[in-house]
């Protein structure tokens, strides 16, 4: 099968389309056929290195020391089961999946093994293969961060980054549970992010932005660049701050997924999609993601879908 492998750690080039074998699935996993992926901030950073520790290890010790012991990046995907474990109850061939991969990444292949339990659901009846792969990495990690300031409670929140994968799920997710969000991002992005729910949109570009913030019940830095000290001073009095940096990673649940699935067959949340390469282009894919700048998710087609 076709595969794109990490051959060390650098920039966009080191990636390289192979031939490899084909994955044969465990008594508990699936075997999926790949038909989409995404670039995104975990799958750019481990090509890069970008991440020097991951708790108290070196990731070289962690992930491999010339380059990735999992070379097949890619961390989301979405496509059909081919094949199951023998222990697998919950899905079935054929069904069309989505999943968070994680640290066994992956994506960027055209099959693919991941474990039922984990971070793997059907995708949303209504969603293309191309919208379902925008989903799981944005979705969850808002969730994730979002939940922790208590966002069912909160009335005002504040997004910075609020067009990017992350940043513009949120948004989507903050105004599902009623919030006014003020939001972040270039002038470029406004209405886009206006599209999503924002009630009002600040250009961080222009000099003195930061005077146009108030207070807010919860402060959400989705694109970890903005100065922790600057953010914190528009929390409200037992409000709460969170930065997807700093704070490891978030957590990769199945029922998030299920969560999604629910939003977006509602149409409570939709597919927010920058631009679209296929495998063979995946080094200018990571080429344009690296030079920042993005809204929302920059996808892969890995396989022809029917």
């Amino acid at each position: 099968m076709k595969a794109v492998i990490c051959t060390a750690y650098g920039p966009p080039d080191v990636l390289q389309l192979q031939e490899v074998d084909k994955p044969v699935p465990k008594s508990d996993e699936l075997l999926i056929k790949v038909h989409t992926s995404a670039v995104h901030s975990g799958d750019r950073r481990l090509r890069a290195l970008d991440v020097p520790t991951l708790g108290k290890l070196p990731m070289r010790v962690v992930i491999g020391f010339k380059a990735p012991r999992q070379p097949i990046l890619g961390v989301v995907l979405a496509g059909e089961v081919v094949e199951t474990g023998s222990r697998i109850e919950d899905f079935k061939v054929g069904d069309r999946v989505y999943a968070l991969t994680g640290i066994r990444f992956g994506g960027y292949a055209e099959y693919t093994c991941v474990r039922a339990r984990k971070c793997v659901e059907r995708m949303p009846n209504n969603a293309s293969f191309i919208e379902a792969a925008s989903l799981p990495f944005g979705g969850t990690t808002a969730l994730h961060f979002l939940r922790k300031m208590n966002i069912e409670q909160a009335k005002t929140v504040l997004i910075y980054g609020a067009s990017g994968a992350v940043g513009s799920m949120a948004v989507q997710i903050a105004k599902y549970y009623g919030a006014h969000v003020t939001a972040v991002c270039r002038e470029r992005n406004f209405e886009l992010v206006r599209s999503l729910g924002a009630d009002v949109v600040i250009d961080y570009t222009k000099a003195g932005y930061d005077k146009k913030l108030t207070t807010y019940d919860a402060v959400f830095d989705a694109a970890g660049k903005i100065d922790k000290q600057m953010a914190r001073k528009h929390v409200a009095e037992h409000g709460k701050f969170s930065s997807v940096a700093g704070q490891g990673p978030a957590s990769e649940r199945k029922e998030d997924l299920t969560f999604l699935n629910e939003l977006f067959e509602a149409g409570r949340v939709k597919a927010v999609i920058d631009s679209i390469y296929p495998l063979e282009d995946i080094v200018a894919a990571h080429r344009y993601v690296d030079a920042g700048g993005k809204a929302g998710n920059v996808i892969v087609t890995v396989t022809q879908i029917n």
